[in-house]
């Protein structure tokens, strides 16, 4: 049985969150496997927000087991938080929830070495959410780092304090005013550490392997978007981690021949939180209202939102990247009330019109060029069949879908589970 992936697309907050749970109910197993508590996943039923991080957005159907896979990072203080918010709905966490024993663990060190690191670039800061989440892949790259199974073992603590030495010491060399009490979050590190040892640690390659062996349905859910990828986004602005559908592969241990359907979700507009080059971002009038009716604030930082127009360059490049089979429009209701939409169609770099993303799309090098749409002005979050959307929305679509070369089968137009229309 395939794998199916699904991933953002553009710099991240999407809407995976939502998909993952509308999906979830088709699916077995849900696997998170890149990322860590820098993901904010946000679902919407029932009237209640729930805003998750590291745990897997199928966690509240009953039917589904949830897997943090390998290639995820994991702060047990933050990971305890969302276990404990998710008590009072009565799931069985232990059962539902299994956590790879290659996963590697965010020490209290990794997140103080974060902020420091941040500091001391000034104005040139990447716009890092200071949880840790760099200096703990560079501690796995660097072959130094704690991994789940290793709270297995007798003498772990060891280990960590032998990391965390070291750790202090490269704060010290960064030369900043970081003013911490390690004593204290060392404590709350512990007691948390001591909460994640009474849930289920597996070998999730083999639990993965088997599991596709006796034909369970398993969808891979990745955090961040594809231009925050390492590799392949706006690099130096990006995240620690393939977000990309290769990083399902390197963050479940799944074959590349076992991936299935790949599906990509993108906002009906672009927006990014943080530093990094965007070159269809407003200061107009049109972004503060993309931004206001959007709701956009980070789920997990509660940063406002940059806002723009879609940009297609971009939107083309994950595309291409990921291999998506079908593509799933957000927010489209936010759109509701422009009179004209725009669209980035190509880019004119350094003179030249190009229609694909060049090495470097920092504000001298790019400009945007546009096509121009009318836009609609009806309220969309009150419907709930394709027939029912507007003449100017369905054109909308269909320009994409000419452009991208790939089917949008999800219209999403609301943030709550039923606010989702199939096409």
């Amino acid at each position: 049985m395939a794998v199916d992936l699904l991933l953002g697309l553009q710099w991240g907050d999407e809407g995976k969150g939502k998909i993952v749970d509308v999906l979830t109910r088709n699916y077995d197993i849900i696997a998170r496997f890149q990322g860590g508590p820098n993901a904010g996943h946000t679902l919407e039923f029932d009237g209640i927000k729930h805003v998750l991080h590291t745990i897997p957005s199928g966690i509240f159907h009953k039917n589904a087991i949830n897997v943090v896979g390998n290639g995820v990072v994991i702060d047990p203080v933050i990971f305890k938080k969302e276990i404990d918010a998710l008590k009072k709905f009565n799931l069985d966490i232990k059962a539902k929830l299994l956590i790879s024993r290659k996963a590697h663990l965010i020490l209290p060190t990794h997140r103080l070495l974060d902020a420091a690191s941040e500091a001391a670039k000034g104005k040139a800061k990447i716009g890092s959410t200071l949880k840790g989440i760099g200096p703990t892949y560079m501690d796995k790259t660097g072959r130094n780092g704690m991994r789940i199974g290793d709270l297995e073992l007798s003498n772990w603590k060891e280990k960590y304090r032998l990391l965390a030495n070291k750790h202090e010491a490269m704060i010290g060399f960064y030369d900043v005013d970081i003013q911490y009490d390690l004593a204290e979050l060392e404590a709350d590190f512990f007691k948390a550490v001591e909460e994640l040892k009474t849930l289920t640690f597996i070998d999730s390659e083999e639990y993965l392997y088997q599991a596709q062996k006796a034909g369970k349905k398993i969808l891979a859910e990745g955090a961040q978007g594809s231009l925050l990828d390492i590799d392949f986004g706006t690099y130096p602005f990006v995240t620690s981690s393939n977000t990309t559908a290769a990083g399902a592969c390197t963050g479940l241990g799944v074959a590349p021949n076992q991936i299935g359907a790949v599906k990509g979700i993108f906002k009906a507009y672009t927006t990014r939180v943080g530093s990094g080059p965007f070159p269809t971002e407003l200061f107009d009038e049109d972004g503060e209202t993309m931004g206001r009716v959007g709701n956009e604030f980070g789920a997990t930082t509660g940063r406002a939102r940059r806002c723009g127009w879609l940009d297609l360059v971009a939107l083309k490049y994950a595309v291409q990247i990921n291999g998506v089979t079908e593509l799933m429009m957000m927010k489209g209701d936010v759109l509701s009330g422009f009179k004209k939409l725009k669209v980035c169609t190509a880019y004119n770099y350094k003179g030249n019109e190009i229609t694909h993303l060049p090495f470097n799309i920092e504000a001298e090098n790019v400009t945007p060029i546009y096509s121009e749409m009318n836009g609609w002005a009806e309220d969309l979050t009150k419907m709930d069949k394709a027939d029912q959307l507007p003449s100017s929305l369905n054109d909308y679509i269909d320009f994409l879908e000419k452009e991208l070369e790939v089917p949008i089968k999800i219209v999403s137009v609301g943030p709550d589970r039923t606010q989702t229309i199939y096409r």
